[in-house]
């Protein structure tokens, strides 16, 4: 079961709290695995690779979080996706789940027109191998999933050229709507998703308890 939560526009410091906290109920069973969406006002957060020096000449709030990854900007106009997911039962493949939230972004903006694609050697979803439109930084604790991805909607990219957005330069970045030609709305675009993250859910697998192999308590004498 996959629940969604929609956060509308919300400070990402309020956010970043509510996360967390989702995810402590998510390993105690509290809550089942949830989608969160959101928007951020403006505000630049660094990854465990980062450099909050270099962030903090942008002259916007910087927050530093235990997600993979460099810098990103967050504003208006990007659909902000924070899947809160329990990997244990789904064959604990971090890579595998990047990868799922890649695609959900790709067929996304495909939907409307934009071939996005995955460029080696770089994380998030990039357009003709040159201009990224999604940036894609997890964090992992107990098996549970955290922070997510960022799609560039119709983003002010301004902001982007003020520091180096995931260790690129600034004009790397893209937006769907730069790449369309013409407006589009995080409103539109977030069902879009949502819909795509859902199918992509669906057909992961799924390890079944008996084809798990039980660990031994400590001290029991059992080989390791």
């Amino acid at each position: 079961m996959l629940r969604l939560v929609d956060w509308g526009t919300r400070d990402y410091q309020e956010s970043l709290s509510a996360m967390r906290a989702m995810v402590r109920a998510r390993r105690a069973g509290e809550v089942p695995d949830t989608l969160i969406l959101v928007e951020h006002p403006p505000v630049v957060t660094v990854g465990v690779e980062g450099d909050d020096g270099a962030a903090a000449r942008s002259g916007l709030p910087v927050i530093a979080v235990e997600r993979g990854g460099k810098a990103t900007y967050h504003g208006p106009g990007q659909l902000v996706a924070y899947p809160v997911i329990d990997l244990a039962p789904r064959g604990r493949d971090v890579r595998a789940f990047v990868r799922l939230v890649e695609e959900a972004a790709v067929a996304t903006i495909g939907e409307f027109g934009v071939a996005g694609q995955h460029v080696s050697g770089r994380r998030g979803v990039w357009v003709d191998g040159r201009r990224k439109v999604a940036s894609v930084g997890v964090a992992v604790e107990g098996w549970v999933t955290f922070h997510g991805l960022a799609l560039n909607v119709d983003v002010d990219l301004a902001p982007f050229e003020q520091f180096h957005p995931c260790g690129f330069e600034g004009p790397v970045m893209t937006s769907l709507a730069r790449e369309l030609g013409r407006a589009v709305t995080v409103r539109k675009v977030k069902p879009v998703f949502e819909r795509h993250f859902r199918a992509l859910y669906g057909r992961a697998p799924r390890v079944e308890p008996a084809s798990v192999r039980p660990v031994p308590p400590v001290g029991s004498g059992a080989p390791a």
